[in-house]
């Protein structure tokens, strides 16, 4: 109860309006999640943690504003941000459907079109709790390799979820990223972390993307995302993206390399056999194999 009142005492600083009520959102493991209702009729959630590491709350801002821009698929509106928390408009959640699969394929392809000036963004962000190195690179291969991959595979390593001779497989794939990266496309304005978890089917009839890692990116990535870990009616979000922005041939031959990247976070942050994962999507890369 004591936590609680400090999150609507927190919530009432930050907004200028009273709180209602608090309820605790179940699902985070990074930071904790109230509703809140307020005394003018709205709903809101704050994520709040302790000494957040730097710029933590305020780049997901930055991204959800920024996507938010694109006017393509939906994000929650920023109420407030500050170095330990982010208040944003409550998204009353519902059930996934074929149409509202259809219509975020659509919708997510819009977002994408928005584009970016550049590969990267103007400052570093997170993934998770991991760093997100985010400096621009003139062409998405080079900043693919030198931002995503490379970081990590370094850092697996040394946490020794991955091992030496399966760094050298995922370099080994690095060094061919010009063969393996497709056609040439102009930078995306991606989610950057669009995992099934990140996307809220509303009872509003849209479907919300949250918990950005957004910069200008490859727009295969964030299908690549969802087709790791698996989403709810994922074949009618793909159709309907292709439909409305065609891709490159061989696309789908292309999702182990975007899978790369977020394979070698998780082995960095939970271990397992991530990292194990990771360098088999890179031998199969090279032997020009898809899964």
């Amino acid at each position: 109860m004591a936590r609680m009142a400090g999150t609507a005492a927190r919530a009432e600083t930050l907004l200028g309006i009273g709180v209602v009520s608090t309820t605790p959102v179940a699902g985070g493991d990074i930071c904790t999640a109230t509703r809140l209702r307020l005394t003018d009729g709205r709903g809101a959630i704050i994520k709040t943690r302790p000494q957040a590491p730097a710029g933590f709350f305020e780049r997901e801002a930055e991204g959800l504003r920024w996507l938010a821009e694109a006017d393509g698929a939906r994000v929650p509106q920023v109420l407030a941000v500050a170095d330990d928390c982010l208040v944003l408009d409550w998204i009353e959640p519902s059930k996934p459907t074929p149409d509202l699969a259809e219509r975020f394929g659509r919708s997510l392809a819009a977002t994408h079109r928005a584009g970016a000036e550049s590969f990267g963004a103007a400052r570093d962000g997170y993934v998770g709790l991991a760093p997100l190195p985010n400096r621009t690179l003139p062409t998405w291969p080079e900043f693919f390799a030198s931002r995503r991959v490379m970081p990590y595979v370094r850092a697996a390593v040394d946490r020794g979820s991955l091992t030496t001779d399966e760094a050298a497989t995922i370099e080994a794939a690095m060094r061919r990223i010009h063969d393996l990266a497709g056609p040439e496309e102009p930078p995306a304005r991606i989610h950057g972390d669009l995992w099934s978890g990140n996307i809220v089917w509303g009872a509003d009839g849209e479907v919300w993307m949250v918990d950005p890692a957004a910069h200008g990116g490859h727009r295969e990535t964030d299908l690549a995302m969802l087709s790791l870990f698996g989403a709810p009616h994922l074949q009618r979000i793909l159709d309907a993206y292709a439909e409305a922005a065609p891709l490159a041939d061989g696309w789908h031959d292309r999702l182990q390399l975007h899978q790369l990247h977020p394979l070698l976070v998780h082995s960095v942050l939970f271990g397992g056999t991530y990292g194990a994962r990771a360098a088999a999507a890179a031998k199969d890369l090279l032997a020009g194999r898809s899964a």
